[in-house]
C-alpha cells in the first residue's frame, strides 16, 4: 500500500481473535492519521461536530423548558381538590399551619434567649394603626431601626435596602398579638357558576378568548388573535394571572387549575427585565394576591411575596416617590427612558396591593413604603385637591404646568383615596378620605361642564393646569362607580348626581356611535364649535375593549339593584360580540364610527378578561352581592381585596 496517497486506509480485524490484529489496527489508524494534511484534519473536524449536533438536536427530550416554549403541548394538571372541598378545608388548614409555625419561632426565640421590641407601624397620620406584624429574613426587608437607647425608631427611620455587604438583615419574628385571621384568608368564597342566559353568554365570551389564548398565545402576556401569535410587554404571563380571579368567580374549575399550575410551574420573577411598578402591580400582584384570597392557595401568596420584594427598590428613590421601572432581576430601579418624570396615578395606585401584601404575609415593610408615597403626595400644594399628571420621583415634586386630567396619567389617583379608606375600615380621622372630598369638590368646580344642546354633564381636562378643554378620556368612565360607592359610604349627595349624571354621558359616547362602541377619546361642544354635542376625531376612535363604563354599571347595578344597568350593560355586550368577536378570541378596534370598517387592531388586552367579562359577568348576575361590597374592594384592575375591619 502506498502510504503517500491522500486518502486513509482503515483496518479493522474481521474474525479474527487475535489481539495483536487489533493492536496492528490502532497503530495503522494512527499512522495514517498523522499523515494527512492539515486541511484534511480540520474537515473530518468539521464534519464530526455537525453530525454531533445534528443528533443532539434530532433526539427527543423533555424538560420544563421545552415545555414552557411550546404552549401548544398541554401541561399537566395538578390535582387539586374540587372547589367545594377546598373552600371546606383550606382556611382550617393554613391557621394550623400558621399557628404551627408561630410555635416554632416561639421555641427558637426561647432556646435562644433573644428579646426583641414588637415592630409596629407607626404613623399618626395613618389612623393611628398599630398592627404588630410578621418580620421575616428578606433581603429587602428593612431592620427595626434603633434609636440607640434600646427603643425601636418611627419607620421613616428604615432604609428599604440590605446592608452594603449584600447580606440579608436577620429580623426575627415576634407576633405575640398577631391576629390570627390575618394568617390566612379572611374566608374562602364560593362561587356557583353561571345561574342565568346573560352569565352565560359572558362564560362563553371568556371560553371563546381563553381557547385563542391557550391555542396561539399560552404563557405570554396578550393574545394577538388575527394572525394568531402574541404579544410580551413583561413576559409574566398577564392573561393568566390577570384572569385567575375571573375563572375562579366564574367557576371554571378546570381552567383555574391549569392556570394555578402554569403559575406554579412557570411564572418565574428571577428574569432580566425591566417592568412597570404600576402595571405589574395592579396586574400581576393584584391578581395573585385576589386569588389567594378567593381560593386559599397560599402558592399564589408566595409569588406575590416574591414579587413584591423585587418591587421595592423602585421605593428607593431621593424623595420616596418611587421609581416607574425596575428590573426585577438585578432589581435595579430607573425613571422611565422617555422621561424623568412617573405618571401621577402609577404612584399613587399601588397601594392597596402592598398594604394587601403586608397584612397577608405579616411583613409591614409593603404597606410601609407605599404609605409613605400617601403622605408625601398628600403635603404636595394641589389646585382644590385636584393633582397634575406627572411627578417627579427625584424631587418628589409635581411637574410645573403639567395637565389636570381625571383620564390617563391621573384617574386612579382619586380612585385609590376613596378605596384606601374603604380597605382599612373608614377611619373617621384619615387624611385620604379628607383628600377625596377636597378633589371631588375640585372637580365639580374646576372640570364639570355641559353641553349646550342636549345637557351632558362631562369632565374636561385643564392644559397647562389653567386652560379647560372639553376632552374626556373613556377611562374617566370609571368615575361613576367611584362615586356611588363613595356615596354609599357616607359621602355627601353631590357625589351621587355627579354619579348619576356622567353615567348617563358616558352611556351615550357609545350609543351616539355606529357601532356602539365608545371611543377611547370623545370631545364635547363647548361654544358651538361643533353641530354636535358630542364627537370623536378620526386618532380617538379606537376601542381597546376596556372596562370602565362596565365597572360602573356593576357598582350602580349592585348598589342600587336597578336591572335597568344590566340592559344597558346587555348592549354593549353585545355591541362587543358583534363587532370584536374574531375567530380566535376578540381584538380591539381602530373605529368605532363606521360598521362596515373597524379596523380591527389585532390584539386581546389582558384587561379583556381581568376586568371588562368580570365585571359584566358580576353585573348580569342575579345576586347583585355576589362579590360583597361590605368585604371586599376591588383594586383598580377588577382583582377583589378583603376589608380590614381595624
Amino acid at each position: 500500500m502506498d502510504l503517500r496517497k491522500e486518502h486513509v486506509s482503515v483496518l479493522l480485524p474481521i474474525n479474527s481473535s487475535d489481539s495483536t490484529a487489533g493492536i496492528g489496527s490502532r497503530k495503522s489508524l494512527r499512522r495514517h492519521w498523522n499523515q494527512l494534511s492539515r486541511f484534511q484534519k480540520n474537515l473530518i473536524y468539521i464534519v464530526s461536530v455537525g453530525v454531533c449536533i445534528f443528533l443532539f438536536f434530532l433526539i427527543p427530550y423533555d424538560d420544563a423548558a421545552s415545555r414552557q416554549l411550546k404552549p401548544e403541548q398541554p401541561l399537566e394538571h395538578i390535582q387539586i381538590a374540587p372547589f367545594k372541598d377546598r373552600h371546606e378545608n383550606l382556611g382550617q388548614l393554613h391557621l394550623a399551619e400558621a399557628q404551627q409555625e408561630r410555635s416554632d419561632k416561639r421555641n427558637l426565640r426561647s432556646t435562644e434567649s433573644i428579646a426583641f421590641e414588637e415592630p409596629k407601624l407607626q404613623d399618626d397620620n395613618f389612623g393611628n394603626d398599630n398592627r404588630v406584624m410578621e418580620r421575616r429574613n428578606i433581603i429587602d426587608e428593612p431592620p427595626v431601626a434603633n434609636d440607640g437607647n434600646g427603643n425601636q425608631a418611627p419607620p421613616e427611620a428604615v432604609n428599604l435596602r440590605s446592608d452594603p455587604s449584600g447580606q440579608p438583615k436577620e429580623i426575627v419574628d415576634n407576633a405575640e398579638n398577631v391576629l390570627e385571621e390575618n394568617r390566612h384568608p379572611e374566608g374562602v368564597k364560593d362561587f356557583k357558576g353561571p345561574t342565568n342566559e346573560r352569565q352565560r353568554a359572558v362564560v362563553d365570551a371568556f371560553l371563546h378568548s381563553w381557547k385563542g389564548y391557550k391555542e396561539y398565545a399560552w404563557g405570554h402576556d396578550n393574545l394577538k388573535p388575527i394572525s394568531m401569535s402574541y404579544s410580551d410587554w413583561f413576559g409574566l404571563g398577564l392573561t393568566i394571572v390577570d384572569g385567575l380571579d375571573t375563572m375562579y368567580i366564574m367557576d371554571l374549575q378546570a381552567e383555574f387549575d391549569e392556570s394555578r399550575n402554569w403559575v406554579e410551574q412557570y411564572l418565574r420573577f428571577d428574569v432580566n427585565r425591566d417592568v412597570n411598578l404600576f402595571e405589574v402591580t395592579i396586574r400581576v400582584l393584584g391578581g395573585l394576591l385576589s386569588a389567594y384570597h378567593l381560593s386559599g392557595d397560599k402558592m399564589f401568596l408566595d409569588k406575590a411575596l416574591d414579587l413584591g420584594q423585587r418591587l421595592l427598590p423602585c421605593f428607593d428613590s431621593p424623595s420616596g416617590i418611587p421609581y416607574s421601572d425596575v428590573n426585577i432581576d438585578t432589581m435595579k430601579a430607573h425613571p422611565p427612558k422617555w422621561s424623568p418624570d412617573s405618571s401621577t396615578s402609577e404612584v399613587t395606585t399601588i397601594q392597596l396591593e402592598f398594604r394587601d401584601l403586608s397584612r397577608s404575609t405579616l411583613n409591614p415593610v409593603f404597606e410601609t413604603a407605599a404609605s409613605k408615597v400617601n403622605v408625601k403626595v398628600h403635603e404636595l400644594e394641589k389646585n382644590e385637591g385636584l393633582v397634575p399628571i406627572f411627578i417627579n420621583a427625584n424631587t418628589g415634586q409635581f411637574r410645573n404646568f403639567a395637565t389636570i386630567s381625571l383620564g390617563a396619567r391621573a384617574d386612579s389617583y382619586y380612585e385609590y383615596l376613596l378605596k384606601q379608606w374603604l380597605q382599612t375600615g373608614r377611619k373617621n380621622d384619615d387624611f385620604l378620605i379628607d383628600d377625596y372630598q377636597t378633589a371631588i369638590r375640585g372637580v365639580i368646580n374646576q372640570l364639570v361642564r355641559t353641553t349646550p344642546k342636549e345637557k351632558h354633564l362631562y369632565i374636561g381636562e385643564l392644559i397647562g393646569g389653567k386652560t379647560f378643554k372639553p376632552k374626556m378620556d373613556h377611562l374617566t368612565c370609571y368615575l361613576p362607580g367611584t362615586l356611588l360607592l363613595g356615596y354609599k359610604n357616607g359621602m355627601p349627595k353631590s357625589h351621587l348626581k355627579l354619579a348619576t349624571d356622567l353615567l348617563e354621558t358616558c352611556y351615550q359616547t357609545y350609543m351616539k356611535q355606529p357601532t356602539q362602541l365608545a371611543p377611547e377619546i370623545s370631545y364635547f361642544n363647548l361654544n358651538g364649535e361643533s353641530e354636535y354635542d358630542i364627537y370623536v376625531k378620526t386618532n380617538d376612535a379606537h376601542n381597546l375593549l376596556r372596562p370602565e363604563f362596565v365597572e360602573s354599571l356593576y357598582y350602580f347595578y349592585a348598589i342600587t339593584g336597578n336591572k335597568t344597568y344590566q340592559d344597558m350593560g346587555w348592549t354593549i355586550f353585545e355591541a362587543f360580540n358583534k363587532y370584536t368577536k374574531v375567530k380566535n378570541g376578540y381584538t380591539s378596534i381602530g373605529n368605532v364610527k363606521n360598521q362596515l370598517n373597524t379596523r380591527p387592531r389585532d390584539m386581546m388586552e389582558s384587561f379583556w378578561l381581568g376586568e371588562t367579562l368580570k365585571y359584566f359577568y358580576l353585573l348580569f348576575s342575579d345576586d347583585r352581592s355576589e362579590i360583597d361590597l361590605d368585604k371586599y374592594v376591588f383594586n383598580t384592575e377588577a382583582h377583589p381585596l378583603p376589608i380590614r375591619q381595624e
